[in-house]
């Protein structure tokens, strides 16, 4: 049987009163007279309601614990409905907790949010798969909008701290040229020190960097997304439209790109605000807290002490220090890109930050001790080769083919083959040492037996004895 609607009802008691017959009536609505009886019988405009059954409303407590009790489940709901003796369909207990929303609260409509210029920026952080050349790697995206203007920028990282956390927005502030008056979080850790929402206390050392800048940080309620919807909306749009169908050499390559793809989002036309942000942002730039006339370098600093190895660990990799410092108590300030160590106010060491991995070992040769003579043999020529190296180009020639074979810079080879230069003679000696030259042979031992066969009878010849007659 179908309901006429109120606007209906109210024709036909109008035309009712000024004496139209049924039929007239019914035929002018096009509805069936036994509906236009029921209206003139009811002579109430407002519909009544089309309830199914009074069974479920005097149940309406009863089903509303068993949907707790059921964890919503409104099957094992219609179950015991049905072993307790009432016996609807199924499709009737859904309708029933459908309309009296016993299953969910009903919706509530979303607002929208008036930003003056310069009056908040939001703040949140994703995580996104980006593929490197290497494989897929999956890195927090960090992202800032101003309010007004909608002015964007975001940059990656492969893990994100409290110090990933105050670069990246000392970045994005040098970016606007300014910091808007509140910066709008979500409850994070990394600002949030106890408690959630605007009653929130914030952790000392960001409410110091926020005041470098001239900003406040303030959370949002738990689970009102839609108070920072302008930040949250842009991780969908960077996911799906900077990071698909691109390639990455490496983390930086990633935040160059990024950076460009914000001054071109930043000078198009938003189709919503009807103008770009980067137009908007003209208005909205004298608005904001002006950047400190130096900018501080972001950096935390932490204390350890040296191992017995001359090394310090930080963040699950191992630096090396000065040995002379075995033992003692340094102060290591850390930055994103390095990480430096200090032994009262001198600097002592300064490493290359490794943000990606584990158990990696920096060493700095210059904070080893130096080796003794009795250890790695040193390089340096001795001055029998000099000697020789300087009275025969072929010498020099041959004394390459020897070091490069012996051990350390070949002092035994050398010393044997300077003996055999300073007693033999010359012409003797270096026309062995260019047989041996010729055919790369550089065995001493071979080429002293060589020397001395061409020797043979010339150090003392040999003088028959003749007999002499008596």
């Amino acid at each position: 049987m179908k309901v006429l609607d109120q606007e209906t009802r109210r024709l036909i008691l109008r035309l009712a009163e000024k004496g139209v017959a049924e039929r007239r009536i019914a035929r002018l609505t096009g509805h069936s007279r036994p509906a236009i009886r029921r209206v003139l019988k009811e002579q109430v405009e407002t519909p009544r309601s089309a309830g199914r059954s009074s069974v479920l409303d005097e149940r309406r407590v009863e089903i509303q614990r068993l949907v707790g009790v059921c964890r919503g489940n409104l099957v094992r709901v219609h179950e015991e409905l049905t072993a307790a003796g009432v016996g609807v369909a199924y499709t009737t207990l859904t309708d029933f907790v459908r309309k009296h929303n016993l299953k969910r609260p009903p919706t509530l409509p979303a607002g929208r949010y008036h930003f003056e210029p310069g009056q908040e920026m939001q703040f949140d952080t994703s995580p996104h798969p980006v593929l490197f050349q290497d494989g897929q790697r999956k890195c927090q995206c960090a992202s800032l909008v101003l309010c007004y203007s909608r002015m964007w920028y975001f940059q990656y990282y492969h893990r994100f701290t409290r110090l990933e956390c105050k670069t990246f927005l000392t970045q994005a502030i040098q970016y606007f040229q300014g910091a808007a008056a509140r910066c709008m979080v979500d409850n994070t850790n990394l600002a949030v020190l106890h408690g959630t929402g605007p009653g929130a206390t914030m952790v000392p050392e960001m409410v110091d960097f926020g005041r470098r800048f001239g900003f406040v940080f303030v959370a949002h309620e738990v689970g009102d997304a839609n108070r920072s919807a302008r930040v949250e909306r842009r991780f969908h749009y960077a996911q799906n439209n900077f990071l698909a169908g691109r390639t990455f050499a490496d983390l930086d390559d990633l935040n160059g790109q990024a950076q460009l793809f914000c001054d071109r989002v930043n000078r198009s036309e938003n189709r919503h605000l009807k103008s770009a942000p980067l137009e908007l942002f003209a208005a909205e730039r004298s608005a904001l807290s002006p950047l400190p006339p130096v900018v501080p370098e972001v950096y935390q600093v932490s204390f350890r002490t040296v191992d017995v190895e001359g090394f310090v660990h930080v963040g699950g990799n191992i630096y090396s220090v000065p040995y002379e410092l075995i033992g003692r108590s340094v102060e290591i300030r850390e930055s994103l890109r390095q990480l430096r160590v200090y032994s009262g106010p001198h600097e002592v060491a300064a490493h290359l930050r490794v943000s990606n991995d584990k158990g990696r070992r920096v060493t700095d040769k210059r904070h080893r001790p130096q080796r003794s003579g009795q250890g790695k043999r040193s390089r340096q020529a001795l001055p029998q080769e000099l000697t020789m190296r300087a009275a025969h180009p072929l010498l020099a020639q041959y004394l390459d083919k020897i070091r490069a074979k012996a051990p350390g810079r070949g002092a035994n080879a050398v010393c044997r083959l300077n003996r055999m230069y300073c007693e033999y003679p010359l012409d003797l000696f270096l026309a062995a040492v260019h047989e041996a030259d010729k055919y790369a042979m550089t065995d001493l031992a071979r080429l002293e037996e060589m020397v001395l066969r061409s020797l043979a009878g010339r150090l003392f010849p040999y003088q028959p004895v003749t007999e002499t007659e008596e």
